[in-house]
């Protein structure tokens, strides 16, 4: 006996007749499989306190911090392997306003 056969008849029919759909993804539909992480080459000011790690913080002659860029121009918190954020849930606020497939992100990713 198979287990969907032991489903009572009403769910067992869904699992039977049950496709899944593919979603085609547009060229320019920015995902988080095709994302580039331009947004990580921007200066970013820090200008709430998220919990950023002090690490990631650069601060300027005049006390103003940004999130810290290396030499290669990326922010100091992007996992350069997978192109992710390694401090997500502790980014700055301006990281979390930038929406992902906004005008401003396609902006930036034509540069």
């Amino acid at each position: 006996m198979r287990a969907i056969d032991s489903l009572p008849s009403s769910i067992s029919q869904q699992k039977k007749n049950s496709t899944i759909n593919i979603k085609t993804v547009p060229k320019d539909e920015v995902t988080c499989s095709n994302c580039q992480a331009c947004c990580c080459r921007l200066e970013v000011m820090i200008i709430t306190d998220t919990g950023v790690p002090s690490e990631h913080v650069a601060v300027d002659e005049w006390g103003g911090e940004t999130m810290l860029r290396l030499e290669d121009g990326w922010c100091s918190a992007l996992d350069r392997e997978t192109f992710m954020c390694s401090i997500y849930e502790n980014r700055p606020w301006i990281c979390r306003e930038f929406e992902m497939g906004s005008y401003e992100c396609h902006d930036e990713r034509a540069i």
